[in-house]
């Protein structure tokens, strides 16, 4: 689908505020409301609007920990990837789950309220997943950057 400016304006828009109202989006990317409407429906026709959602703040929620688990699995074929996967998926506490090329097989995002809730968790619930051989954890020391945003160029 071919984007133009102002389907790219709309998009960024969106990215910074998906319950935006839809003349206050009109307004701000130089469109009456009608137009934009169906600018709207069919970037989300077409898949480039997957979904909308609201961005919560973990600290606020008691989740003031986010760790980044790198984990080797007992093999990469695919009955050991599919189930580790979808064990994953169950697990509220894994907030993203990379697949990676290079030294680990897999990379999580996970959230914790504190070190110990992150220990138990790894105890009782991540390293019990069939596959898992090894697991090394990364604490972020400080957040630089986080968004959920992506460049249009």
């Amino acid at each position: 689908m071919f984007l133009d400016p102002i389907d790219r304006r709309i998009l960024q828009v969106l990215q910074r505020d998906g319950g935006i109202q839809n003349a206050d989006l009109a307004s701000r990317v130089g469109l009456s409301p009608s137009p934009c409407l169906r600018r709207v429906k069919r970037l989300k026709e077409s898949g480039m609007i997957a979904r909308y959602v609201a961005l919560l703040d973990p600290g606020k929620l008691g989740l003031s920990l986010t760790v980044f688990a790198r984990v080797w699995l007992t093999g990469q074929d695919e009955e050991t990837v599919v189930p580790f996967v979808e064990a994953v998926q169950k697990l509220p506490e894994i907030v993203e789950c990379c697949m990676m090329a290079g030294d680990c097989d897999f990379i999580l995002r996970i959230v914790a309220r504190d070190l110990d809730d992150y220990r138990q968790f790894q105890a009782q619930h991540l390293g019990r997943i069939r596959g898992v051989r090894n697991i090394k954890t990364e604490i972020p020391l400080q957040i630089n950057k986080r968004t959920t945003e992506i460049p249009l160029r």
